[in-house]
């Protein structure tokens, strides 16, 4: 196996060689739960989903950790204005969150730990800082301490943003406080009064720092010096920034905190930033809405994980708004999925008495075997998933002309026997190969049943009446009424519907 990742760190793609042979250990930041999630987390947690599939159908064992905060100050803003705690909130975003990530095809992480759970592990943290001279206190008044790191007591703060201390400035994203020995010491720990939400400490009752609690969390489950740190390239400064300061001045003997950093791009909306500021702000259930979950993500893959992804919206006379990319995208999962029905039907066929295969199978199958290859490889530099698509879609096509091919000459028997042989071994590579993308999660029929429930709703559309209409235009070609049957078609195609006659009838579906 060779896996090469872009290092934000060195700035170089690297070829990943795992701290314990056969096995990598990989983080992800992952949401604040206060409300339900966006397209910036689903991106933020595609990305390394992506990586973990990919390198265990590699044959290397993974383990991945991706955290909730579930302890912060929108939550308990948020809690407030709801009327209730601040841990139901976060508990219930955080069911929300799990569940959407699911439907999304994302794995669920070997471990997901929860701050509010691993208090014990961030109080020792912090209490190693203070007694190594990184950390100190601050007295706030009415009996409230806060905890900051001095950004100046570690020597190597910046390298990972590329900043030089002496250029930072207290501003936008540092918290100016004369109480702070710099104003760019961050806080750990945060003193909070006794009715207010807190756990009790060395330094009085408090919540503990944004930044203090991936550190505490990912050395729980990883150890110091874990292979692969992901997450959002928002969150390299200050957040990744703090957590390489305060993890690697708690162990300066033991080195890097992680061996490798990497990190998605942005989401754009209308081409610019998504943010709740600019009403531009897109969730996954507004997309979900309208899209199925694997045409969301099958458009989250059309662009290289470290690039902008543009979201295009267009608002319908309906009011409603839709997402032409996505639409498009699902339109490509229809006929990976339409594509995999086919080679089920063609790999069922008897495949005895099947010989060499004749040449025109013989070049399909290298094709094929090709596109897999270059999927395989295009995952290994980098995870560029546009180019495993790519490929991706050319193992359809080459599958369909499998099909064609077997149409023609299906009487000669030895042929559609070494078809047979083929067919399953494309299904072998077209499931192997989306499993690699998390594509291909349901079977065609389940897939199609969803599609079409939830592209008639949208359409206001009954089934019963699409299915009278293509009854009757099954009888008007009986009658030999084409006129009318013509008009049945148009009327249909109208209403989005698509009609394909075969010799066993008349298939309908529904266009996105």
């Amino acid at each position: 196996m060779s896996m090469r990742l872009y290092d934000t760190l060195t700035r170089n793609v690297l070829t990943i060689e795992p701290r314990e042979p056969g096995r990598l250990a990989i983080y992800c930041c992952g949401p604040t739960v206060y409300d339900v999630p966006h397209a910036g987390h689903a991106r933020a947690a595609l990305a390394p989903d992506v990586l973990v599939r990919h390198l265990r159908e590699e044959g290397l064992e993974i383990t991945y950790a991706r955290n909730i905060t579930d302890v912060d100050d929108k939550i308990l803003k948020r809690a407030k204005e709801n009327g209730e705690s601040p841990l139901e909130l976060s508990h219930r975003m955080a069911q929300v969150y799990q569940e959407e990530m699911r439907l999304l095809g994302c794995l669920d992480p070997t471990h997901e730990p929860r701050v509010s759970q691993h208090i014990e592990q961030i109080i020792a943290l912090v209490t190693a800082l203070i007694e190594k001279g990184n950390a100190y206190t601050v007295d706030m008044g009415e009996g409230l301490i806060d905890v900051y790191f001095a950004v100046r007591s570690f020597p190597g703060y910046g390298k990972l943003s590329r900043r030089k201390i002496d250029d930072l400035r207290a501003g936008a994203r540092v918290e100016a406080d004369d109480r702070k020995k710099d104003p760019l010491d961050f806080a750990l720990w945060k003193g909070a009064p006794a009715d207010e939400w807190g756990w009790d400490s060395p330094w009085g009752r408090g919540r503990p720092g944004w930044h203090i609690e991936c550190s505490a969390m990912s050395t729980e489950y990883l150890g110091h010096g874990f292979d692969i740190h992901a997450g959002g390239m928002d969150l390299i400064f200050p957040h990744h920034e703090n957590e390489i300061a305060q993890s690697e001045a708690a162990v300066p003997e033991t080195g890097p905190m992680a061996r490798a950093w990497m990190h998605n791009g942005f989401v754009n909306v209308d081409k610019e930033k998504m943010g709740k500021s600019l009403g531009n702000f897109v969730t996954v259930r507004d997309v979900l809405a309208r899209n199925d979950p694997e045409g969301f993500r099958w458009f989250l893959l059309t662009v290289h994980y470290r690039g902008p992804i543009q979201f295009e919206t267009e608002k319908l006379a309906s009011g409603r708004v839709i997402f032409p990319g996505i639409d498009e995208a699902e339109r490509r999962v229809d006929y990976i999925y339409s594509t995999q029905a086919r080679l089920e039907e063609l790999a069922s066929g008897d495949p005895r008495g099947a010989k060499s295969p004749p040449p025109e199978l013989e070049k399909l199958g290298a094709a094929m075997f090709k596109a897999e290859a270059n999927a395989v490889s295009a995952l290994s530099d980098d995870l560029n998933t546009p180019v495993a698509l790519a490929a991706l879609g050319e193992l359809a096509r080459l599958a369909n002309e499998l099909g064609d091919l077997a149409h023609k000459r299906r009487k000669d028997r030895a042929f559609a026997a070494a078809t047979s042989v083929l067919a399953a071994q494309a299904l072998k590579s077209l499931r192997s190969l989306c499993k690699r993308l998390g594509l291909l999660l349901s079977s065609p029929g389940e897939y199609q049943s969803r599609c079409r429930e939830r592209r008639l709703s949208l359409r206001n559309l009954k089934a019963e009446a699409v299915e009278a209409k293509v009854q009757e235009r099954i009888e008007a070609r009986k009658s030999r009424d084409f006129g009318r049957a013509d008009a049945i078609r148009t009327e249909l195609t109208e209403l989005g519907v698509q009609l394909r006659d075969n010799p066993e009838g008349t298939e309908w579906t529904v266009d996105v």
